[in-house]
Formats: C-alpha cells, structure tokens, sequence
C-alpha cells in the first residue's frame, strides 16, 4: 500500500509501526496531564505550585540538554529511547498507585516530575533524530508533521477522555492507563531495525562535542533567528498546563470536563496547523513565515486574556494552537534539514533547550503572575512580551540582511 502524499513517511514501514505507538502513548500522555493538573489543584488549590511542578518536569531540559544531545550522537536512539519509556511507566504507575492508597502528596508529584524530567532530556532530541534515521530528509518534513498533527489529536482525545475519568471514577485511571500506553512504546522500539550506529569519537571529550554544536548555532544565523523565536514561543505561548486549568475554574467556573474540553479546543486547532504544514512539500519555511505565525500565536493570548465567556475563549485556544504548532513544526523541520548529519543530535538538543528548557522559566512566571493577580493578566503579559520579543528579532533579521546587500 502507497500512501498520499501528505501521509507520505508512512510508507517507511519502521516509522509506521514507531508512529502508532507514539501517538497511542501520546493519548495517555495528555490523560495524565489533565489528570495530575487537577490533582495538584485538588491538593494545594494553589496557582504557584502547578506552574512550580512544571519547573521541575521542564527544569532538567533547561540544565542538561546540551549534554544529552552529546550522548544522542554517541548512542543508539532506539535503546535509549527504550530507557526512557520505561522510566515513564515507571513514573505513571506510581501515581497510580499513591493515589489509590490514600498517600498521594504534593511532595511526592514534584519527586517524580523532576525524575521523568531527567528523563525527557535524553528522551527529546533521541526522539527527534530517530525520526529522521527512519524517513530519511526527503520525508522528514511530512514525518515531524505527521507527529505533531498525532501529538495534538492526542490533545483533543486525551484530555476528553481524562474528563471523563476524572468525573466518573477519579484521576488513578488516567495515570494507569499512561502507563500501559508507554510499554507499548517500549514493544514498538524492540520491534525496529536498528538505524545505523553512531560513528565514535575517540579524539574529542564531551564538553569538546558540545562545543562544536554550540559553535556552529552560534555561527549560522538562521540556526539563531530559529532558537530566539522558539526561546520566545516556549515563555510565553506553551504553559497551556497552567493557562488552561486556571481559565477553567477561575474564569469560565467550569469542572473537569470543562477543563478537558476547553484542551481538546486547543488541541483541534493544533492538529489543523500541523497538517498544514504536513502538506507543504520539502521547502524549507522562511524566517518571514515563521515569525508571522509566532505573532499571531502570541496575539492569541492578549485575546484569551481579555476573554471571559466559553464561546469567545474556546476558538481562541484553538486559533492559539493552530499557529503555535505551526510554527514549532516549521523551526523543527527548518533545523532537521540545516544540520549536519554528525551535527543533528546536539543542535537537536539545543532545540529543545530553546523550546522544552524555557518552559519551566515560563510556567513558574506565569503561575507566579496568576497566585498573586490572576490568570487573565498573566496571559496579558506574555501576549505582550511574545509581541515586543517577536518584534525585535524580526528588527534584527531585517538590519542583518540589510547590511548583507550592503556589502
């Protein structure tokens, strides 16, 4: 069977079977985060210490991803990948477990958010790369699209389904079931030909490897403009974790399943954007594209700061989502094609510290913001920061160009 063009990396048999199992774990996923930022509200009904939770699952992406894109090169993405997935059924079972004992605590959430934080450091740029160890360049862009399109319908389903969970039966379930979902993972990774090994490095050091990928950002200004606006979109768009649960109960006054829709609003307009840019052929999007979708992104939040009624706030989320994950997908695929080949695990990794490693900066100032004002002015805020941010980067793209054609 031939797929269509904008399936086309599903032709590659292993990426088939590593896609179907990413997006069922992806399902569960989005379960536990809906469950778990219920539960934090449910124990503390405190604004700081959700955002203070996401600090701690994020904070690791912050302090060690360049070191965990050193290893992704050096390594089998497949068998550290395996690792990871373990480590995260590891962590949703213990939740499960706490709270269907009565010992759940808030201590105990912030414990086993900053382990599965460790783990997402290798977890992230080993993921990123495998992909295109399965597709290859010419299907890498419909392939990072595919997973972000999986990864936001897994938003729409998830979280309905955790409202659902969490109003009939309790939170437990929701963390059971993601753990069951990251064992079938775990199968998948088993089941793949292993892509072709790493070349060693004898000659160099670590930190020496770590150099070169930083050096080379550092000298590529398209790799900079990309890392400054994912640095921006990961402060201020993506705390949806503590944005959405806070619009629910304190603007909207909705209950769980409230929450979970307003989620798959938000994740309806993801799914759309990754799509679109699924659809694209293999061009490489420009720094004009990109910073037009981040602009509207951050626009999204001035409206759903100014928002208080359900049927103004739902298409909001999802105008937000859908030019987010636009231009997330896009920064993505722009870095898979511009690094070298003995480069992608470390400017990988520097992708995910600009994105993944802002995201505790962000949830803690947002949450902060919320506790002692309110969600709607936290959202404000950002909106406003995204915009100026945005607008300097576009300035100095412009100025940089400009002194180009000048020479």
């Amino acid at each position: 069977m031939t797929f269509p063009t904008g399936l086309r990396a599903l032709n590659h048999a292993d990426f088939r079977r590593f896609f179907g199992a990413q997006t069922l774990s992806q399902v569960g996923s989005w379960m536990q985060s809906v469950a778990q930022s219920w539960l934090v509200l449910q124990l503390t009904d405190s604004p700081f210490r959700l955002g203070l939770l996401g600090t701690l699952q994020w904070g690791p992406i912050l302090l060690f991803s360049l070191v965990s894109g050193t290893v992704v090169d050096r390594r089998s993405k497949r068998r550290l990948l395996m690792a990871t997935n373990m480590t995260f059924a590891g962590h949703a079972l213990a939740l499960a477990l706490l709270i269907w004992t009565g010992h759940a605590a808030y201590w105990q959430l912030a414990l086993l958010a900053t382990v599965s934080g460790l783990a997402n450091t290798i977890d992230q740029p080993a993921r990123q790369t495998l992909v295109m160890a399965l597709v290859g360049k010419e299907d890498v862009i419909n392939a990072v699209a595919l997973n972000s399109a999986a990864f936001n319908a897994a938003r729409v389903v998830g979280p309905a389904v955790a409202g659902l969970l969490i109003g009939q039966v309790g939170v437990a379930p929701a963390f059971l079931l993601n753990s069951l979902f990251f064992l079938v993972v775990v199968t998948a990774l088993w089941s793949l030909d292993e892509p072709a090994a790493p070349a060693r490095r004898r000659d160099t050091t670590i930190l020496e490897e770590i150099g070169e990928g930083v050096a080379y950002a550092v000298r590529t200004p398209r790799v900079r403009l990309i890392l400054g606006l994912l640095f921006v979109v990961g402060v201020t768009v993506y705390n949806f974790v503590v944005y959405v649960p806070l619009l629910a109960r304190t603007v909207l006054g909705l209950g769980a399943q409230g929450f979970g829709f307003l989620m798959a609003a938000l994740g309806v307009g993801a799914v759309t954007g990754a799509l679109t840019i699924g659809a694209r052929r293999s061009v490489t999007p420009s720094p004009a594209f990109l910073l037009a979708a981040g602009a509207l992104a951050c626009g999204g939040l001035l409206g759903l700061g100014a928002s208080r009624h359900l049927w103004l706030t739902v298409p909001l989320l999802a105008l937000t989502g859908f030019f987010g994950i636009i231009m997330v997908a896009a920064c993505n695929t722009a870095l898979q094609l511009e690094a070298p080949d003995e480069l992608r695990g470390r400017v990988l990794s520097l992708y995910t510290w600009a994105f993944g490693g802002t995201f505790p900066i962000g949830v803690l100032l947002v949450g902060a913001i919320s506790e002692r004002w309110s969600v709607s002015t936290a959202l404000l805020a950002a909106g406003t920061f995204g915009l100026a941010a945005l607008a300097l980067l576009a300035w100095w793209w412009r100025r940089r160009a400009g002194t180009l054609r000048g020479q």
